[in-house]
Order: structure tokens, then sequence, then C-alpha cells
């Protein structure tokens, strides 16, 4: 009997050891070095791609039939648009990242050459007691800048320390386990689901389990602005999945405790035999799952389609609440999601 207590102990490990690691869409070196070496130490066969991503082979019998599991290692930041003649910071967005939900945040300011710097993002004229219109401020990404915690008072100070436009700012996961198992970070889209394919990944060398089909792991780098899944589909794939966030909120069934199976996203249906296979299967194994669709969401898969490839596709992923926010699952739902997993692959 599979001990699944083991595996999910070991993916919301993993899920923090990602989440520490800052990725910015782009900026991926870091959090592909780590997942080359995990892969290593698992004994899988893993490579990065040319765009910077990695693909994990975990072999099988029909590799004329393979399936491809897409999860992001990519995540919502910023980036320095203009240095002020005050010696702050404004940004521009990479991927979603929303002023609101930035405002208040410590960061990180990636330089080009001559290191990292601290700083926070907030309000300009931050100061309750001084600013007299502080709440009706609407909150863009023209009235919310970086400080810089470092003696800084002019552009020419900020340029001095190397920091330029262009330089990626990367802001703090604040990750938290709770003795209730409920996992709450920034990034768990889709740090939590990258980890739930480590943890398939060591389930397969673990059990040694051999899939009926070829099963390959793409972790992609750009699903946040658009093409992560468009390019590095191995030959023989016929299937692909993304596994990322399951969305909980009002309207839909979901919650963090169950793996969400999408039917429809903003880009259309997903394969309707995919979709009765993953219900079907939830149903026998006895699982927490829900169908929902999502009218303002987009996927990996739907990329790897978009590029040309004659696939079917499928979305499913851990009930995440609060998305692009300060978001929150639980370790109900990465079971669920790792299990529905084991059983539609074998």
């Amino acid at each position: 009997m599979t001990d699944y207590k083991k595996y999910v102990d070991y993916i919301v490990n993993q899920a923090q050891a990602l989440l520490a690691i800052d990725s910015p869409s782009g900026y991926g070196r870091a959090v592909t070095d780590y997942l080359l070496e995990e892969f290593g130490r698992l004994g899988v066969k893993a490579h990065r791609t040319v765009k910077g991503g990695v693909i994990a082979d975990l072999g099988g019998r029909a590799s004329d039939d393979g399936i491809l599991l897409e999860a992001h290692c990519d995540t919502l930041g910023g980036m320095v648009h203009q240095i002020k003649s005050n010696g702050r910071l404004k940004l521009t967005n990479v991927g979603g990242m929303k002023p609101a939900n930035a405002e208040a945040e410590n960061v990180r300011i990636i330089t080009k050459a001559d290191g990292i710097y601290e700083g926070t993002c907030q309000l300009t004229d931050a100061s309750v007691h001084v600013n007299g219109d502080y709440e009706k401020t609407e909150r863009s990404w023209d009235t919310v800048e970086v400080l810089i915690d470092e003696p800084v008072k002019t552009a020419d100070d900020v340029r001095k320390l190397g920091i330029m436009p262009g330089d990626y700012v990367c802001f703090e996961p604040r990750t938290r386990v709770t003795a209730s198992g409920y996992i709450k970070s920034r990034f768990l889209d889709d740090k939590l689901s990258a980890a739930i394919l480590l943890g398939y990944a060591k389930y397969v060398k673990d059990e040694q389990v051999v899939p009926e089909r070829r099963v390959y792991e793409h972790f992609t780098i750009y699903e946040e602005v658009g093409h992560g899944g468009s390019a590095s589909v191995p030959a023989g794939v016929t299937e692909a999945w993304s596994v990322d966030m399951g969305c909980v909120g009002e309207g839909l069934q979901c919650t963090e405790h169950e793996v969400s199976i999408c039917a429809k996203d903003s880009g259309g249906p997903y394969n309707y035999d995919v979709v009765c296979r993953m219900v079907e299967l939830a149903k026998v194994e006895g699982l927490g799952f829900a169908v929902d669709i999502y009218p303002h969401y987009g996927s990996d898969v739907e990329a790897t389609l978009r590029a040309g490839n004659d696939i079917r596709h499928g979305l499913i992923g851990p009930g995440v609440y609060a998305s692009h926010g300060y978001e929150r699952s639980h370790r109900d739902g990465v079971e669920n999601t790792f299990r529905l997993i084991r059983a539609y692959l074998g």
C-alpha cells in the first residue's frame, strides 16, 4: 500500500524549497538549477531546454503514446521601469502582479552585475499621519514605488549601486505551513504543483513503477506571460496536462482540500475524453475533487496547443484560494492531486 503521507511530506518540503527561490517569469536559472539537482538526487534523467525550462523523462512502456505533465516555476513579479529623481523606483509588472497586492511587501532587487538589494514596495507618500488622501488613492503602478534599503536620495545615488531599468524586483513569498495542514504563500501558483510533479517522480523511482505510457514532466519559466508551454514537446507525446492551481472562489465548487478538474477556461473546453476519464478515476479512488469552469484563466497546455501540437489536453491542480495574491492551499488538496495523477498514469 502506498504511503501517501510520505509523498505529501516530500511535496510540501519541496514546495517550501522552490518558493524560497526567486523566479519571476524569465528569471529561471536558479530554480531550474535546483530542479536539475533534485532530479539528479532522485535518479531521474532531466535536462534544461534551450528556452530555459526543465524536461524530465520518467520512462514508461508506450513511447508512441506519451503523456506530458506541465507545471510552471515562474512567478509574478516586477521590473525596474524608472529610477525616480528622489531615489525611488517605479515598477512595471511581470505577469499579472497587482499593485494593490504588491503594496507593503518586502522585495529583492536583482541587479545585472552588482548584487542584490532589499527594499519595500509602498504607496507614494505612505505615511497615514501625513497623507490625508491615503485611503482615496487608487493603487496603480504609477502610485506605488520601491524604497531601496540603502541611503539613497537621488537617481545618481541609485545608479551608483548598479541598479538600472530592466532589473528584476522579486517579492517576498512569506511561506508558512500550519499545524492544521494549510500551506500559505505567494506563488503557490504554481510551485505547489511543480513540487507535486517532483513527488510523482519520487514515487516512480521509490516504488520502481514503470508507467504504461512514456511520462515526461516539463517545468516551464514563462507561463505567467503566456508562452511557457509553447515548445519542447517530446516526440511521441499524444496528451498533455497543465498541473497548475485549482481556483477557489465565489461560484466555484472547489476548496483547498480538493483536486480541481477544469472543464473549460478562457481558452475554451479541455478535451472531453480526458476530463471524463479524470472524473471517473477520481470517483473510483474516492478522491475529494470538483469540476469547475474558470472564466479568467489560461494555462501552459493551451500554449502547447496554440503552438500547433496535435495532442489531447487537460488541466488539474490542488485548490488554491486568493490566486495571484497571498495564496492558501492544504495538504489534502496536494494528496488528492498526487493520487489522481498516480491513478491516471498507473
